[in-house]
């Protein structure tokens, strides 16, 4: 069957269900591809947890998301408030889930990456004015009716528009490095990559490949959430917008919902820089292109 016909074969979630995660004959990037269907969809269960769990981590996730420096002792009593007779032990396992305990400031409860592969922020003072020159990428924590995923997106600075994403049911550190390869091969290669320090982000396979293609590795401090704002600030506009009112069935219906609200997001008037973040990333990239050429470009150069 040809490319073209395979991509006609019935609606979207029809044909993630025909990708084969363990065929020997075609990787998944092959067969999403030929299926055009992105990666994302193929992990597309939910992850389970028992319900009274789930309750606690849609609270702690609101709550996280305009406190994202408090602690496990904070969220004991936030929940007990709330009439769940928890102890530390066991919010410590929700933080963990939520993917929260890389912002959280105590050693042991923040799950570090090695040492040797943890890099110093490099954006204090930095003038961010052109696209691909930061980006900035984060995972996190999506509710939906019926247990959770995780999202992990990568945001150009300078225009704040959306230039990767992907979600799993878990926090597989290949899952992150195959979300950028793509917004890589979409958009170019970036000067910096900022993130936390999650173990996604100081582990081997993530630190050598952006070394290999000479992009600079920029991390936050610990416990620093403030430091990695424009993607925390896309976080909240998601949840608040998106999120919470529309909860997923499934994890197809959950792709379609976030792909449906970063196009939107995408092409909406952004507060801070009073334009839409695709006309401001495409505007500057020509502008950037040109001038570029010219300097090149002795024939142009000659003709001005």
């Amino acid at each position: 069957m040809s490319k073209k016909k395979l991509q006609e074969t019935g609606n979207l979630t029809t044909r993630a269900s025909l990708v084969q995660p363990r065929s020997k004959k075609l990787s998944v990037r092959r067969q999403c591809d030929l299926l055009a269907v992105h990666r994302s969809r193929i992990y597309y269960k939910p992850r389970p947890e028992k319900p009274e769990n789930l309750k606690m981590m849609q609270l702690m996730d609101r709550h996280l998301l305009d406190h994202p420096t408090e602690g496990v002792l904070s969220v004991v009593h936030l929940l007990r408030d709330r009439g769940y007779p928890v102890g530390p032990k066991r919010v410590r396992r929700l933080f963990r889930l939520l993917g929260h305990q890389t912002i959280y400031r105590r050693r042991n409860l923040t799950k570090m990456g090695l040492k040797v592969f943890i890099k110093p922020y490099l954006l204090r003072g930095l003038d961010i004015s052109r696209p691909n020159q930061v980006w900035s990428t984060d995972i996190t924590y999506i509710p939906m009716r019926r247990g959770f995923m995780y999202l992990t997106a990568i945001i150009d600075v300078y225009s704040r528009r959306i230039v990767g994403w992907g979600i799993s049911n878990s926090l597989a550190a290949r899952w992150c490095l195959e979300v950028l390869q793509e917004a890589i091969a979409e958009h170019g290669t970036p000067e910096i990559i900022n993130s936390d320090q999650g173990v996604q982000y100081t582990c081997a396979g993530w630190t050598q490949y952006l070394e290999k293609n000479g992009i600079n590795i920029s991390m936050d401090g610990k416990g620093r959430a403030t430091d990695n704002i424009w993607i925390e600030r896309f976080w909240k506009s998601l949840k608040y917008n998106h999120v919470y009112l529309n909860p997923a069935e499934d994890g197809g219906e959950l792709a379609e919902g976030i792909e449906g609200y970063i196009n939107y997001y995408n092409q909406k008037i952004h507060s801070t820089t009073k334009q839409k973040p695709n006309d401001r990333y495409q505007q500057k990239t020509t502008l950037v292109s040109l001038e570029h050429n010219l300097e090149t470009n002795p024939l142009i150069n000659l003709a001005s």
